[in-house]
Formats: structure tokens, C-alpha cells, sequence
């Protein structure tokens, strides 16, 4: 190819001749299809597995597993095998008639896949398309010009696809993974007809300084023609720019030119364009050619960080792959948009494409939503060879090179990376950007997976930009959110860090149609996601949603009182008086209120302050005095909600209907076994053999007792016990501590109206129950514990089976850990009884669990109403661990959480309802929960004496 001079003429008019613009655009005619939402049907045979060896009818695209045929199968009971025995290795054939428009003759016809899994093969009219394509995730097409009818005349195309490759690297690759294996054409299939004399393609180069620069490829070279582009504003339509260039009988033609007052692209502020292309030839136009785009600039400056158009931006992301439960990888233009709005409601910028490309739709979402995409090679732990690679590589960035979201393209998965293949996305990518190997060190990027707390921080002081392009790998209720809080303020602070990526979006379950409809996630292998197989939101979303959100309120504790905010704008390019702050002043129920929500006494909408992106700033807020909780809601330019912070007042720390306790008139009993209290009209009844209530109203109950519960890998100091030969099989295992106390009798005062229990030798030292006028009953209580505890209270053990519903206000509706306080907010909340199992059933938000910062819970059961109202302190709004405070209830716990059934998260002892001090920290699928980070460390308990209060009502 021959080098041209350039003419360039800015804001010229080029002079062309009238002609029809359908005549001489690009024109698609889709014969499958357009995704799994309007599947054509074509005539289909599979030859294995369920419905085989019969010509029958599949909808197209899809996954045939999904549609009936076929075996289902999971990736990694073969990994590492290229022909292993049993692998499904069925082939479908496809059959299909279609007419094309008589107008398309004497153009150039292409017919397109967007990816068939696996090998394909085509006829079309009996004659070949072209070479077998291999690999299922690719895009891939064919020139049938010369094969194809037009007009009535119909034509005939016959696909043969095989679920498994005939070459081993592919099966390696692309199959032998962490995932669902299916066969199919799994993404569109359609004809392109272009003007015999054609722009072939466009890659762009526009930067966020304004300079375009571009190449326009031709099918063939042509004497005395020009290309000439025409920018235009996307959302207003005006023409922003134009220029003209001569191809001086070559096959190509190059822009290079400045472009004034343009607006940016990036994740903040999508702002894109258009160009259009037009081909012409004395004066005559033969093809025009449309390309959104976005001017923005993307560097990876060694040892300091990346930069989107000069400022240093860190990665908010999340792995993505194409699934749903029911059409497996075959989605449709309203799931991609659904797929990346999810992303961007978590406050996330990035998005990784695990581990193979995705529908041109998806990257259409990120352009025009704003997220900073990593476009990766299809693979998993193996690597495409040279050839059939380089193949794959072009594919991928000829299709997805002009998306301003593409800032990255990836050289595989884990090891999966073939460095041969580097020169390939150079030739093809005109930006240059920069290659990544995910899990690896390479191109001045270090991205390793899964590293501790402690790991990452130790990588922080390499010289490398650090970017774990998967971390705090999630699963069921584990990772995520879970620990994020450490590793983001960790990972803030570090100058050399570009952010990372969490692993992953979505659960990748199947609904099998052959299994009454189960959505099989292979047990704790597809279960991995912050959302679960529906996009049901597990409390991690939550977490993200706040910890990720661009405006952070710095002053929860005090906010409300001063009724100022302190902002911090974590922004890279908006200032915050783009954003509108909501507020409202509320009042919360209180227990057996007929009014089930809160009350809103005051609220109004405020224009966010001058705060530049990261900087500081204040806003004032009108003052509300005699209410219960303040709510903040930010709004961003969009009009998207951001997060919304729940902080309350002062006067709301101590419950209302029991500011002043009045006692009740009591009348004693006793026999043998027990003492028998009456007061206010109700009976309670306690052991004499552990002290313990056992009768309250029409309640069977018993407690309290003491319980505490370490890790039982854990040696006496905290830490792994490498003395412990079975350590390893109990770090999922928790062993409790028994109290070894006695009873040793009750003090009765009438006066008071107080029974008071009393023990020694063990922990449990005290639990008096004072008897309050209005029925309920007040429970003070003491322990004392020395040592390493994961979990500390005391409980009080009722039927699970009897419980039917929760209703309380504090933070919710999602439980916590003691490493994910973030996410939930101080509200009025309820729930009916669930038990959902992880992993196979998708109940959220979980009614199982601890809860934090609670004014009151009550229990709705068969026998009745039990109310639980915490007093003399609340787990603090700034999600911080505290010491020990007198009289505190740091958590309630609501029975025990279920793991999964293969246990990999916890084994956590039975706590029936439980007033704690200490919660659990949960895990990651990859790291145990002290190699968390600080939130994630075992509490010592100091031999102190621990106390709290509480007042129960049975109704």
C-alpha cells in the first residue's frame, strides 16, 4: 500500500452528486434471529444426546442445550485434557431458505457469524462459504458475492457445527474452563451487501484534545476517488467537522486533523460521535459509512498508573460474562443494556470480558452508558496457537476497535496467553492500546488474582501499576463486598494502583430443562456472582454500591446534628454541583405501630456544591430538630441515583416507648423446679437448675445462655495453628467455647420488681430481669470471656420452625459480617421467614443472619410477637469496629446462617436469637477470613466483663 498525500479541507463542502443514500450504504438482513428473544426457526439435527438423530426444528441463535438437544456439560471435569473420555462431542446441523433484496445484485455480500460454538462449516446454494471457522466465541464472516440469489429466488444454507473442535489448542482454550460447554450458533447470523467499490472498514484514533486521525480501508484500490468524513455531534445532531482526503489509487485513506470544542468521552461523561464516511469517484458517491466514536485518550504511563484523557483513573470493575439461565450465552440487545445498567447502578467505571468477547451490542451499551472496557481473547488456562489465534485476535479488534470503551484488549486468561499474538492486535488496533495479561506481570501492569489483604499490600510497594484483573473472588454470601472496604482504602492510598476487578458479576447457572427447571450452578462452580443467575441482588451489591460511590459522605456520625455534609468528591472529571442532593428528615415506627413505614417530616432537593474532582466541600443542610433520622440521596448528572445514606439523630439512639422504664407490680412463686414471675398481666417462668427464662407468656424459650465461637483452625494467639495436622480441614469449622459456669440461684426484689440470676466459674455472671408497667420485661445482663472469639453474645433458643416473619428498624434489609458493614441503611424493614440453600435457591434479602445498628426487632412467630429493643448503644453509622462499650448490643442475630451444601464458607454453631458483641467475618471462595484485611481480624476478648440491656415484650 501506497502512502498518500494529504488534502485536508475543514469545514469544507464536498461536491457530490445526488444519488439514492439506501443504494449506497451499508445494508444487513438478519436470517436468524436478532438474539434470544426472536429466535428464527431453522430445520435441525443433532446427533447425540437428548432429542438426537431427527430432523426437527431450533430456534436461531441459541444454545441447542438450552432448546432440548444435546448433553450438558461442565468445563472443568475435563481440564487439562484435550480428548479426555466422555466429553459431549455432538455435532448439530442446520438447514435454512432466505430471499435476499433484488436490489443487492452486483454488490458485495458477506454473510456474518457472531460466534458459532464450535467448529463451523457452511454451505451456502451447495457451494462452500469458506474455511471451517474455529472457535466459539469469535466473530467471523464470509464474501459470497458469487454464491448468493436475489430477488424471489431462494436461497439455501447448511451449517454444520461441531461442540468440540477438531483442533486441541481451541479445546483448551475455549473449553476445557471454569464454565458451561455448549454447541450451537449462539449470537446472530445475517448478510451485509455493501456497493461492489467499498470502505471495508474504519479505525479511529480521536483523542480528548480534539485530534482525529483515522484510516479508511477500501476493498480494492481505485484511481481518481476520495473519502471524505463528516463529524457529527451524536446528541445534537450538528456537524462538528469535515474533511476530505484522496486515496491517489491506493487502498486506503488517512485522516489526521483537529477538531475544536469537542467534548470528551469516558466513563463520567460518555459524550460520542459520528462520522460519517463517504467513498466517492469523480464526483460521484459510491459508499457511505457510519462509526460512533468518542475522543478520548488512554495511556498506561509505566510505574505511575493508567490516564483517561490525562487524569490517572482507578478501576471500579467487575468480570462480566454473557449468561443467562435460560439461553445460556445467547442474550439480546435489552439483556446486554440490562447487563451493563447493573454495572453502573454498583457505581462500578470498568467492566473485564471474561474470558471471550461479547455481543457488539454489550459494547454499544458501555460507549453510550460510560464503562472502561478490558476486551479479552478467548481462553481460560490455555492458549490459541499462532495461527488459528491470530485469526481470533483480528476478529475481535477489527470488530470492537472504534468503541471509545475499549481501553484494553487481553491476551487471554491465567496463563492462557500467547505472546505471538501481541504484534497481531498492534497491526489490526490503530490507538495501540495496551495488551493485558490477566494473573500476570507483563507490560508494566502486575494483575495478579486473589492475593491477601497483606499480598496486595506488599505488591503495592513494587514498581509495577498494580490492577488485580480478579479479586475478593465471590461466593454465595463470601467475597465481594466482603472486604472491599480494607483492600479500596488500601488501594486508594497507593500511588501506583489502577484499581482491580472483582470476580464476578452474575451467577452462571443453567435452568435445566431436563431437571424440572433447577437453575444448576454444578454445586459452588457457577456460584460466584454478586448477583445471583435472575440478577437477584445479594447484599454484596449494596456494599459495592456504597464503598464505589463517587460522592462519600466523610461525617456520618455527626452529620445530622450540625446538619452540614462533608464531602469528598471521588470523581475523575465531574464537579459535584453536577449532582443534586436529596434530602429528607424522617421518622421512624416504633413497635406495634399500625403504620408500617416511616413518617417523612421535612425533605427537599439541594444543587451539590463547587467541589472539584478530588477535592473536598460542604453542603448545608436545613435543620430539623425532634426527628428521628436523616436521608440523603445523591443524584448524578444523569439523574441516576448514586447511594443513599441513612444517619440518625441523637435522640433516636435511645428507643422512644422506654425512655422512662416504670416497673411493675410483681407477685412471686415457686416450686422445686422453678420461679414463676407475674406482672402486668403476664407470667414468666425460670429454672432453677441454670437460672435461665424458660416460660414467657405463651412462649417456650430458654435462655440466656452464653455463646462464643472461634475459627477452629485458629490456635489460642489468632492465628493458624500449624500444630494442628487437621488445621487445614477447619478453616471453614467453628468451634465453640462451653460455659463452664454454675448456677448459683436467684435474688428476688419485689420492690424493684427484679429477679436476678446469678453464676460463677464460668462466663455467664449475670442476668437480672426487671418487670416493667407496660408488660415488657427488661433484661440486664454480664459476662466475662478471655481470648481469640469469632462470635460473642448470648442467645436465647427458640423453634425456627415456629417463625414466620421479622420487621425492625435499623440497618438493612440485608444482614452484615463483621468485614461488610457497608451497604445496608438505618431504616424500617421487614421479611418473611426464608432458608434459601446458596448457590440453588435465590431468596434475598436473607431472613437469616446478624443485624446491625438496631433500634427494635420484632419477631412475628406461631405463638405470638416477640420484641426485642436493644439499649444503651448501636454499632456507629461509620461502619468502624469498636471496643467494648457498657450496655451495648452491637448486633442481633436471627439463627444461623446457611452456607452451601458443600460448606466452603462456614460451619457456624447454632445461636437460635442472639445479643452480640462479636459477629463473624465471612471469607472469600479463595482466602480464609483473616487474610481479609483489619475488618476481617479475630476480636480479642480481654478477660473484661462484658454488659448489656435489653427489653423483650411477648405479646
Amino acid at each position: 500500500m501506497r502512502r498518500l498525500t494529504s488534502l485536508l479541507f475543514l469545514f469544507s463542502a464536498f461536491s457530490i452528486a445526488p444519488c439514492s443514500a439506501q443504494n449506497i450504504e451499508t445494508q444487513r438482513v438478519y436470517i436468524s434471529g436478532t438474539g434470544c428473544d426472536d429466535m428464527k426457526q431453522w430445520d435441525f439435527m443433532c446427533t447425540d444426546g437428548r432429542n438426537s438423530g431427527k430432523w426437527t426444528k431450533i430456534g436461531v441463535p441459541s444454545c441447542w442445550e438450552l432448546q432440548g438437544f444435546g448433553t450438558y456439560q461442565y468445563g472443568m471435569k475435563f481440564y487439562g485434557k484435550p480428548r479426555p473420555a466422555g466429553i459431549a462431542s455432538e455435532t448439530g446441523k442446520y438447514k435454512y431458505e432466505f430471499q435476499l433484496p433484488a436490489s443487492w445484485e452486483g454488490k458485495q455480500i458477506f454473510l456474518c457469524f457472531e460466534a458459532s460454538m464450535t467448529d463451523t462449516y457452511c454451505e451456502i446454494n451447495g457451494r462452500k462459504a469458506g474455511s471451517k471457522h474455529k472457535g466459539g466465541f469469535s466473530p467471523f464472516r464470509y464474501d459470497v458475492s458469487d454464491r448468493v440469489f436475489f430477488g424471489k429466488k431462494k436461497n439455501r444454507i447448511e451449517v454444520t457445527v461441531n461442540k468440540e473442535s477438531e483442533e486441541d489448542a481451541v479445546n483448551m482454550a475455549e473449553r476445557r474452563a471454569d464454565y458451561w460447554n455448549f454447541g450451537g450458533i449462539i449470537r446472530p447470523v445475517y448478510l451485509i451487501a455493501k456497493p461492489a467499490h467499498n470502505i471495508e472498514r474504519v479505525a479511529i484514533d480521536a483523542r480528548h484534545d480534539g485530534q482525529f486521525i483515522c484510516k479508511a480501508y477500501l476493498n480494492h484500490a481505485l484511481e481518481n476517488t476520495f473519502v471524505s468524513v463528516e463529524i457529527r455531534d451524536l446528541a445534537t445532531k450538528k456537524v462538528v467537522a469535515n474533511a476530505t482526503e484522496t486515496t491517489r489509487s491506493s487502498d486506503f485513506a488517512e485522516f489526521n486533523f483537529k477538531v475544536n470544542d469537542i467534548k470528551p468521552w469516558s466513563a463520567e461523561t460518555p459524550n460520542r460521535y459520528e462520522a460519517v464516511f463517504t467513498l466517492s469517484r469523480d464526483n460521484k458517491p459510491l459508499h457511505t459509512e457510519k462509526q460512533k466514536f468518542g475522543f478520548r485518550t488512554v495511556e498506561v504511563r509505566a510505574h505511575d498508573g493508567v490516564y483517561i484523557n490525562g487524569q490517572k483513573v482507578m478501576m471500579k470493575g467487575v468480570n462480566r460474562n454473557s449468561f443467562r439461565p435460560e439461553s445460556g450465552r445467547t442474550l439480546s440487545k435489552a439483556k446486554n443494556i440490562e447487563d451493563a445498567e447493573l454495572i453502573k447502578s454498583m457505581n462500578m467505571n470498568a467492566v473485564r470480558l471474561s474470558h471471550a468477547p461479547a455481543d457488539p451490542e454489550f459494547y454499544e451499551a458501555c460507549d453510550s452508558l460510560g464503562l472502561y472496557v478490558m476486551d479479552e481473547q478467548p481462553g481460560w488456562h490455555w492458549y490459541h496457537n499462532t495461527i488459528n489465534g491470530s485469526k481470533l485476535v483480528e476478529a475481535m479488534v477489527k470488530r470492537d476497535h472504534n468503541h471509545p470503551s475499549v481501553i484494553f484488549w487481553s491476551n487471554g486468561n491465567e496463563g492462557g496467553f500467547n505472546m505471538e499474538l501481541d504484534p497481531v492486535f498492534h497491526q489490526f488496533d490503530l490507538q495501540k492500546r495496551t495488551v493485558v495479561y490477566p494473573w500476570a506481570n507483563e507490560h508494566g501492569l502486575e494483575t495478579k488474582h486473589y492475593r491477601s489483604w497483606g499480598e496486595t499490600q506488599a505488591l503495592l510497594r513494587e514498581p509495577e501499576i498494580v490492577m488485580p484483573t480478579e479479586f475478593l473472588h465471590g461466593l454465595y454470601d463470601g467475597g465481594h463486598g466482603a472486604g472491599l472496604y480494607d483492600y479500596w482504602v488500601m488501594m486508594r492510598k497507593a500511588p501506583r494502583c489502577a484499581g482491580g476487578y472483582l470476580w464476578d458479576f452474575a451467577d452462571q447457572g443453567v435452568k435445566r430443562v431436563d431437571m424440572d427447571g433447577m437453575i444448576d450452578n454444578v454445586g459452588n462452580y457457577g456460584a460466584d456472582g454478586i448477583l445471583g443467575p435472575h440478577f437477584e441482588k445479594e447484599g454484596s451489591y449494596y456494599t459495592i454500591k456504597e464503598i464505589w460511590c463517587p460522592v462519600q459522605i466523610t461525617n456520618l456520625e455527626t452529620a445530622f446534628d450540625n446538619a452540614v455534609l462533608n464531602l469528598d468528591n471521588q470523581y475523575d472529571f465531574l464537579n459535584l454541583k453536577d449532582c443534586k442532593f436529596k434530602y429528607a428528615y424522617k421518622n421512624m415506627p416504633q413497635p406495634g405501630d399500625k403504620t408500617k413505614k416511616a413518617t417523612i417530616v421535612a425533605s427537599g432537593t439541594l444543587t451539590g456544591p463547587d467541589v472539584a474532582p478530588h477535592a473536598q466541600g460542604i453542603l448545608p443542610l436545613p435543620r430539623r430538630d425532634n426527628v428521628d433520622v436523616l436521608e440523603v440521596t445523591v443524584i448524578d448528572n444523569f439523574g441516576k441515583e448514586l447511594y443513599t445514606w441513612s444517619m440518625k439523630s441523637n435522640a433516636a439512639k435511645t428507643p422512644a416507648t422506654h425512655k422512662e422504664l416504670k416497673a411493675a407490680a410483681i407477685s412471686v412463686s415457686e416450686n422445686d423446679y422453678s420461679l414463676t414471675v407475674t406482672a402486668a398481666g403476664k407470667e414468666y417462668r425460670f429454672s432453677k437448675k441454670d437460672g435461665s427464662l424458660v416460660k414467657a407468656s405463651n412462649f417456650t424459650i430458654a435462655g440466656p445462655s452464653f455463646i462464643c465461637a472461634k475459627r477452629s483452625d485458629r490456635s489460642q494467639d489468632g492465628f493458624y495453628n500449624h500444630d494442628d495436622k487437621e488445621a487445614e480441614k477447619k478453616k471453614t469449622q467453628y468451634t465453640t467455647y462451653m460455659d463452664q459456669g454454675a448456677f448459683t440461684g436467684f435474688t428476688v426484689d419485689a420492690d424493684k420488681a427484679t429477679v436476678k440470676a446469678t453464676y460463677k466459674h464460668g462466663s455467664l455472671e449475670s442476668a437480672e430481669w426487671t418487670f416493667l408497667a407496660d408488660g415488657s420485661v427488661k433484661l440486664d445482663y454480664a459476662y466475662t470471656f478471655g481470648g481469640v472469639v469469632d462470635e460473642m453474645g448470648i442467645s436465647f433458643a427458640y423453634p425456627e420452625s415456629k417463625v414466620k416473619s421479622k420487621e425492625w428498624v435499623g440497618d438493612g434489609p440485608y444482614r452484615v459480617w463483621q468485614n461488610r458493614l457497608h451497604g445496608p441503611q438505618y431504616g424500617y424493614w421487614q421479611n418473611d421467614y426464608n432458608d434459601p440453600v446458596p448457590g440453588e435457591t435465590f431468596e434475598y434479602p436473607e431472613f437469616k443472619g446478624y443485624f446491625a445498628n438496631c433500634s427494635w426487632m420484632t419477631l412475628h412467630t406461631a405463638d405470638g410477637a416477640v420484641t426485642i429493643e436493644p439499649l444503651g448503644g448501636f454499632a456507629p453509622a461509620a461502619k468502624a469496629k469498636t471496643e467494648a462499650r457498657p450496655g451495648a448490643v452491637d448486633y442481633i442475630g436471627v439463627y444461623t446462617p446457611r452456607d452451601g451444601r458443600d460448606h466452603i464458607l462456614y460451619t457456624l454453631p447454632e445461636t437460635g436469637i442472639a445479643l452480640l458483641k462479636v459477629i463473624p467475618s465471612v471469607r472469600n471462595k479463595v482466602n480464609t477470613t483473616d487474610l481479609n484485611g483489619p475488618s476481617a481480624q479475630v476480636f480479642w476478648a480481654d478477660q473484661s466483663q462484658y454488659t448489656g440491656s435489653v427489653i423483650l415484650r411477648f405479646e
